[in-house]
């Protein structure tokens, strides 16, 4: 790893530490060092949301993975992270915590077939470094692939290696074209892929809001997706909380000039707004 410079919230670059599939990041929403794994090192997607920070970003699904080489990179990672003057080189102070190993990356993970044996593979390596258990594992998905038998089998798993899933909600679901996500949605298959999430495995729903050609989302937009959680709650899907962010990183998406944050005290009255709801908050903004 000859790359010396500090790690940034800002700037979560899969090649950081020079390998194909996993790279350390320091997280806001973790609060610590997050151990990526990237099982979309082609740059393809399911879907394409306005600002994602993947350059290059295509319509598609993963390669093969050489879960051999994952297996090598991880246990070299974590070597040099617990180990190792990693932490103390190329972590801000204040950042200096291991705090997960997250499957996100560049485009849906469980996309990939092979996810279910990539989650084998890294507690295997956890195991062998006296981890398992005491970091979180944790899955940031768009939820399109819980209707997989692979995917919702994968979860239980997650579960018992101290693991949460991440489920995208950016606005409520309806049927229909997602402006923010640009891909078809169906509302009920939402609601029942994150059910069958949150049944299988400790769920936080994860947001990000911001501005659009100078505009907040409006009344509406907000009151809906206040309803669906209330929705779902009543439905009785059990949600950890939300993950509410703005924008960090910039967008690699041709709509990056006309994104822009959302004012730090809007994004604070819409968290007080979910936690009424009953739920917890963590505001990144």
């Amino acid at each position: 790893m000859p790359n010396r410079t500090l790690l940034r919230v800002d700037d979560h670059a899969r090649d950081v530490a020079g390998y194909t599939y996993v790279y350390p990041v320091v997280s806001r929403r973790a609060g610590g060092v997050s151990v990526g794994i990237n099982l979309n090192p082609n740059n393809a997607c399911n879907w394409r949301c306005v600002y994602c920070q993947v350059p290059d970003l295509t319509r598609g699904g993963p390669p093969s993975i050489d879960l051999a080489q994952l297996e090598h990179e991880l246990d070299a990672m974590l070597h040099a992270l617990v180990h190792g003057d990693f932490m103390q080189t190329r972590v801000p102070e204040g950042a200096r915590r291991l705090n997960d190993i997250a499957f996100s990356g560049n485009g849906e993970p469980t996309m990939s077939p092979d996810f279910p044996d990539a989650l084998a593979t890294v507690e295997a390596v956890l195991r062998q470094h006296a981890l398992l258990g005491r970091i979180k594992v944790v899955l940031i998905t768009n939820g399109s692939q819980l209707y997989r038998e692979r995917v919702q089998a994968a979860l239980p798993a997650m579960r018992a290696m101290n693991g949460e899933v991440w489920f995208k909600l950016d606005r409520a679901p309806a049927d229909g074209f997602s402006v923010v996500n640009q891909v078809q949605l169906n509302r009920e298959a939402v609601a029942r892929h994150l059910a069958l999430c949150a049944a299988r495995c400790p769920t936080w729903l994860q947001t990000c809001m911001f501005m659009q050609d100078g505009q907040l989302p409006d009344e509406a937009t907000l009151q809906a997706y206040l309803d669906f959680i209330g929705e779902q709650r009543a439905r009785g899907v059990t949600l950890q909380g939300v993950l509410l962010y703005g924008l960090a990183r910039p967008s690699m998406q041709p709509e990056a000039p006309q994104l822009a944050s959302a004012p730090s005290e809007w994004m604070q009255a819409l968290a007080e707004r979910i936690t009424a709801l009953g739920l917890p908050v963590r505001l990144s903004a």
